[in-house]
C-alpha cells in the first residue's frame, strides 16, 4: 500500500477518534458524576439505543475480524463461531435479560447479593468479572495491533506495540472522562458503521458471484487446498479425540457465556424498565443474527477470492482476511479504489474496537469500584469516591490489557475471545442461575460457585496448549502443557455447577426463605427494582 492509500485510512481513523472524542467531551460537561449516571448512565435509553448498544458492545474485533478469518482458513469448522455467538442470545433472552434488570442495580454482584451476605460474595463476583473483562480485552488489543500492522506494511512488533499501547490510553479517556453515557453513543455509532460497512462488503461478494452462493462456496473450496473437506466439519477440530472434545468445549462456553459476560449484563441497567431490556435484546438479536450472517459470506468471500495462502501470508491467524478482501474488492491494494474501501473498512475495524474496550473497561471498573471497593468500605461511603475508584481503575485495568495484549499478539481474536466466554461461563454464569432459581442456595454455595469455576477455568488455560509447549504458544520455548483442550470450558463449567451445589449442601446456614422470595417477586414482577 502507497504512503498515500496509508495517509487516507490514517484520515479515516482520525476522524472518528475526533467523533468518539468530541462525544466523550460533550457527555462529560452533562453529567451530574453519581454512581447510576456513571454506571447506567441515568438509566435514559430506549430499547431501540440499548438495543443498537448491545449489538456494538457484542460485535467485536472477534466478530469482525476472527471469524471472517477463521472462516476463510477453516471453512465449515469457522462457522462454530459464528452459531454459537449467536444462539447464546437465547439464553440471555429467555433466563437472564428482565430478571437481571429486576433484581441487580449496577453488577452481576448485585443480583447475587440480594439474598446473600453481601462481603465474600461481591468479592467473589467482582474478581470473577474483572478476570473475564481482562481477557475479554487482550483480544480487541490483539485485534487492533494486526490491523494497524496491516495498515502500515509493518508485520513486526513496533507498529503494533504502539497501537495497543494507543488503544489502551482512549479506552481509559472514553470511561474516565464520559462513563455510560458516552460508552453508549460510542457503541450506538460503531454498531451503525459496522453495519454498513458488512452489508456493503456482502453485497460486493455476492455481485463477483451473481448472487449465486452454491458458486461462492465450490470456488472457496476449490481455492482453499482441501477441496470438499473446506466445506464439512473436521478441517480445524477433526482428527484426534483431542479436537473433536476441543470443538464441543468451544461450543460450550460460546453458547452459555454471553450470559455471564460482565459489559452484556451491565447494559441491561441502562433501560428504565425490564420490558424495556427484553426489548433490547430482542433489537440486538436481529442486529447481530444478520450480521453473523454476514461474516459467513465474507468469510467464505476472502477464502473464494484471496485463497488461504495469501490471508495466512499477511497473518497467520487470519485477523486481516476481512481488509484484504476489502482492498480486493475495491480493485487492488495499489489502485485507488481498493486503498478507499480498505481504509473506511479499517477504520471501522478500529472504531469496533475502541468502542467495545471501553464497555469492557467500564463494566470492569465497575465491578472494582462498585463490588471490590465497596465491599472493603463501609456501606455509608459516598457515592462519588465510589466513582472516583472505578475511574481509577480504569487505568490499572488498561494497563494490565495493554502488558497482556503485548504479549498475546499471535492469537486470532476470536480464539482469545472464545477463553473469556469459557471463564465467563464457568465462573458466572451458574452462581447467576442459581440465585435466581435455586430456592436453597446459599452464600458459601454462591462463593464455592464462582471460584469452582474461575480458579479451573483459568488454571486449564495456563496448563493448556495456548501457553506453552507448541509453536503457537504465548511462550512457546518452555512445556508445561498437561491440559490437551485449548479451551477448557467442557470441563471448568460443570465445575463452576459442581461446585455451587457442593457448598450450598455442605453449608451449615440456612438459606432464608423470605429473601428468596422477595427476590423472586422482584425477578418476575419488578416490584422494588431500581
Amino acid at each position: 500500500m502507497t504512503s498515500e492509500h496509508q495517509a487516507l485510512a490514517l484520515i479515516l481513523f482520525s476522524v472518528f477518534i475526533a467523533v468518539t472524542l468530541g462525544i466523550t467531551t460533550w457527555v462529560s460537561r452533562n453529567r451530574h458524576g453519581s454512581a447510576e449516571e456513571f454506571y447506567a448512565g441515568g438509566r435514559l435509553f430506549s430499547p431501540l439505543e440499548n438495543g443498537f448498544a448491545i449489538a456494538g458492545d457484542y460485535m467485536s474485533a472477534a466478530s469482525f475480524l476472527g471469524i471472517s478469518g477463521l472462516i476463510a482458513l477453516f471453512g465449515y469448522d469457522g462457522l462454530m463461531y459464528s452459531v454459537g455467538f449467536l444462539v447464546a442470545w437465547l439464553v440471555v433472552l429467555f433466563l437472564v435479560a428482565e430478571l437481571v434488570r429486576n433484581c441487580g442495580r449496577f453488577t452481576l454482584a448485585d443480583v447475587v447479593a440480594a439474598r446473600m451476605s453481601e462481603r465474600p460474595v461481591r468479592i467473589a463476583a467482582g474478581t470473577s468479572s474483572v478476570v473475564v473483562s481482562v481477557l475479554y480485552l487482550v483480544a480487541q488489543m490483539v485485534g487492533a495491533g494486526s490491523l494497524v500492522g496491516l495498515l502500515l506494511s509493518d508485520s513486526g512488533r513496533a507498529a503494533r506495540t504502539l497501537t495497543v499501547i494507543g488503544v489502551g490510553a482512549l479506552m481509559v479517556i472514553y470511561v474516565s472522562f464520559g462513563g455510560m453515557r458516552a460508552t453508549t453513543w460510542i457503541q450506538i455509532v460503531k454498531a451503525v458503521l459496522l453495519m454498513g460497512g458488512a452489508i456493503t462488503l456482502t453485497v460486493m461478494v455476492l455481485l463477483r458471484f451473481h448472487g449465486n452462493f452454491d458458486q461462492l462456496l465450490s470456488t472457496a473450496a476449490d481455492r482453499s487446498g482441501h477441496g470438499a473437506r473446506f466445506l464439512g466439519p473436521g478441517l480445524k477440530y477433526g482428527g484426534d479425540w483431542t479436537a473433536r472434545v476441543d470443538f464441543m468445549s468451544l461450543g460450550l462456553a460460546l453458547v452459555l457465556g454471553t450470559a455471564g459476560l460482565p459489559h452484556i449484563l451491565s447494559r441491561f441497567y441502562t433501560v428504565p424498565t425490564a420490558r424495556a431490556a427484553r426489548r433490547s435484546v430482542v433489537w440486538a438479536i436481529a442486529l447481530i443474527g444478520g450480521f453473523y450472517l454476514m461474516t459467513i459470506v465474507l468469510g467464505f468471500g476472502a477464502a473464494a477470492l484471496l485463497g488461504p495462502e495469501q490471508v495466512k501470508a499477511s497473518n497467520a491467524s487470519g485477523n486481516t482476511a476481512v481488509p484484504l478482501l476489502a482492498a480486493f474488492l475495491g480493485g487492488g491494494a495499489e489502485s485507488t479504489g481498493g486503498a478507499v474501501l480498505f481504509a473506511f473498512v479499517a477504520a471501522i475495524a478500529f472504531a469496533t474496537i475502541l468502542a467495545v474496550v471501553a464497555g469492557i473497561t467500564l463494566a470492569s471498573s465497575a465491578s472494582v469500584a462498585h463490588d471490590l471497593y465497596a465491599s472493603l468500605k463501609r456501606r455509608h461511603a459516598r457515592q462519588r469516591s465510589e466513582v472516583a475508584v472505578a475511574r481509577a481503575a480504569a487505568v490499572g485495568i488498561g494497563a494490565m490489557a495493554i502488558a497482556l495484549g503485548l504479549l498475546a499478539q499471535d492469537l486470532n481474536v476470536a480464539f482469545l475471545v472464545g477463553l473469556a466466554f469459557a471463564v465467563a461461563a464457568s465462573a458466572n454464569l451458574p452462581v447467576l442461575l442459581y440465585s435466581l432459581f435455586w430456592r436453597g442456595f446459599t452464600t458459601r454455595g454462591a462463593v464455592w460457585s464462582v471460584y469452582g469455576g474461575l480458579v479451573p477455568a483459568v488454571l486449564l488455560v495456563v496448563l493448556s496448549p495456548v501457553v506453552s509447549g507448541s509453536p503457537e504458544s504465548l511462550f512457546p520455548g518452555v512445556d508445561f502443557q498437561y491440559f490437551p483442550l485449548q479451551n477448557p470450558g467442557i470441563v471448568s463449567i460443570p465445575l463452576g455447577f459442581l461446585a455451587g451445589w457442593l457448598g450450598t449442601v455442605t453449608s451449615a446456614e440456612e438459606a432464608d426463605e423470605r429473601l428468596h422470595a422477595e427476590t423472586e417477586v422482584r425477578s418476575l414482577t419488578g416490584a422494588g427494582a431500581v
